[in-house]
C-alpha cells in the first residue's frame, strides 16, 4: 500500500471549529510539513482547493525544491480553466519536479462557491466539461495536436511543446459518487478516490465502479481519503478525538451543516448522512468517527484507536482493492510524525518507500542515556507519576 499525507492550506490546528489551538498557516508551516512528510517516508502528499484554500499549484511549486521524493497530487479544475493552460502548467510542474506530479481532478459540489468563480452549470453539464476537459487534456499531454468542438469546449490545434516526464501524462485521481462522476473516473481516470466510509459501503462502490469499468475493457486503481487519531492505547485515542471537538459549539455545527445542505455533491451527502450533524451519532463503525464531517466539509471521518486497531482496519480497507491512503490529523506536524512512529512498521508498504533513504545511514534515534548508552529497543514499564508527602 502507499501511504500519503495533507497539506493544510485552508487552516490546522489542535482543535477543530474554533480559534483555540489554532495555527497560522504560512509559507514556513507548510514547507515543515512537507519536508516532514519526505523525509517519514510518505508517498506524496494532497493540497486541497477551493476558494477557502491557498492555491494549490502555486504552494506546491513552493515545496518542490525542499523535497527529495515526495509526490504532489495537485488538482485540475474544469470550468474554471482552460484544458491546453492546465496541460501546460501540469507538464512544466512534472519537468520541474523531475515526475513527481499526480493530477487530482475536481469538478466542484458547490454552487454558490462556483458561481463565485464564474461557473454557472448544472452537477451534469459540470461532468460533461470535465469528459471534453480531460480529452484535451490527455491528448495534448500524449503529444498530439487536438481539434476538438463539443457542446462545452471548442479548440483548435491545441498543442503543448514540453513534454511531461511521465508519459503519456501524470496520472489522473477522480473522486465522483454520483453516476456521471463514475463514469467520467472509468473513461479518462487511473485512481478512483473515496471518502472514509465504512467498509461495507467502500465495498459496495468498488464492486460497482469496478464492474463498470470491466465493461469498457478499463481497470481501475482504487484510493481513500482518511484522518486518523492515533495513540499508544485505544483510550487515549477516543481521548484525543473528544478533544479534538471540545471547543465546536452547536451554532458552528448548525453553520457548517447549512453549507454542506446546499451543495449537489454525491460525496458530500453521503457524508453528511453518516452523522445527520448529530454529536450522538460519530461512531460510524469500528473505529471509525464521523465527528470531523460536524464542522469539516470533504473528508469527515477518521479512524481512531491504538496502533494495532488502526492498521487492522487499514488493512480492512486494503483487502476492499484500497491501495493509496491519504491520511491527516491535527495539527499535521506534528501528527505525521505520530502516524509515521506508531503505524508505519505494522502496515506493508511499498519498495518505493524502502528505497527513499537509500544510501543514507540513518543515525540512531532516540535521546542517549547518560552521555554514552543507545535507549534499548523497548522500553521498561513506566514509573509511576511521583507524588509528594505532607503533613495534613
Amino acid at each position: 500500500m502507499e501511504l500519503f499525507w495533507f497539506i493544510p492550506t485552508y487552516g490546522d490546528g489542535r482543535h477543530i471549529g474554533t480559534n483555540r489551538g489554532a495555527r497560522a498557516i504560512t509559507p514556513a508551516y507548510l514547507r515543515q510539513i512537507a519536508t516532514a512528510a519526505d523525509e517519514l517516508g510518505y508517498e506524496g502528499v494532497l493540497l486541497p482547493t477551493g476558494r477557502a484554500c491557498e492555491d494549490a499549484w502555486v504552494v506546491a511549486s513552493t515545496l518542490i525544491p525542499f523535497t527529495r521524493k515526495l509526490k504532489f497530487l495537485v488538482a485540475v479544475r474544469p470550468g474554471l480553466m482552460s484544458p491546453t493552460l492546465a496541460a501546460r502548467m501540469a507538464s512544466s510542474f512534472d519537468r520541474a519536479s523531475e515526475g513527481r506530479l499526480l493530477v487530482n481532478v475536481v469538478t466542484g459540489g458547490d454552487p454558490e462557491e462556483l458561481e463565485g468563480d464564474g461557473v454557472y452549470l448544472e452537477h451534469g453539464e459540470r461532468y460533461e466539461v470535465t469528459d471534453e476537459f480531460l480529452h484535451v487534456w490527455r491528448s495534448t499531454l500524449s503529444g498530439h495536436s487536438v481539434d476538438h468542438e463539443g457542446e462545452h469546449l471548442k479548440v483548435t490545434g491545441a498543442k503543448i511543446f514540453y513534454p511531461p516526464v511521465q508519459r503519456p501524462h501524470p496520472p489522473l485521481f477522480f473522486g465522483g459518487s454520483s453516476p456521471a462522476g463514475i463514469n467520467v473516473a472509468i473513461k479518462h481516470c487511473d485512481v478512483y478516490l473515496t471518502w472514509g466510509e465504512p467498509p461495507e459501503q467502500i465495498r459496495q462502490k468498488i464492486e460497482n465502479v469496478r464492474e463498470q469499468a470491466a465493461a469498457s475493457g478499463k481497470t481501475l486503481r482504487f484510493g481513500i481519503r482518511l484522518h486518523v487519531i492515533v495513540r499508544e492505547t485505544e483510550r487515549e485515542a477516543w481521548e484525543a478525538a473528544n478533544d479534538l471537538i471540545r471547543y465546536l459549539d452547536d451554532d458552528t455545527i448548525a453553520k457548517a451543516q447549512k453549507v454542506y445542505a446546499r451543495m449537489d455533491s454525491h460525496g458530500q451527502r453521503r457524508m453528511a448522512d453518516l452523522h445527520g450533524g448529530d454529536r450522538s451519532k460519530l461512531a460510524i463503525g469500528p473505529n471509525l468517527w464521523a465527528g470531523i464531517g460536524l464542522a469539516r466539509g470533504g473528508a469527515g471521518t477518521a479512524l481512531v484507536g491504538s496502533p494495532e486497531q488502526v492498521a487492522e482496519r487499514i488493512r480492512e480497507y486494503a483487502d476492499l482493492g484500497i491501495e493509496k491512503f491519504i491520511l491527516s490529523g491535527y495539527p499535521h506536524l506534528e501528527e505525521a510524525h505520530r502516524i509515521a512512529e506508531l503505524l508505519f512498521p505494522l502496515l506493508p508498504r511499498t519498495s518505493a518507500v524502502a528505497e527513499a533513504n537509500s544510501g543514507q545511514q540513518n543515525p540512531p534515534a532516540g535521546e542517549i542515556v547518560a552521555y554514552e548508552h543507545f535507549p534499548a529497543a523497548n522500553g521498561s514499564a513506566p514509573l509511576p507519576i511521583p507524588t509528594f508527602n505532607r503533613k495534613e
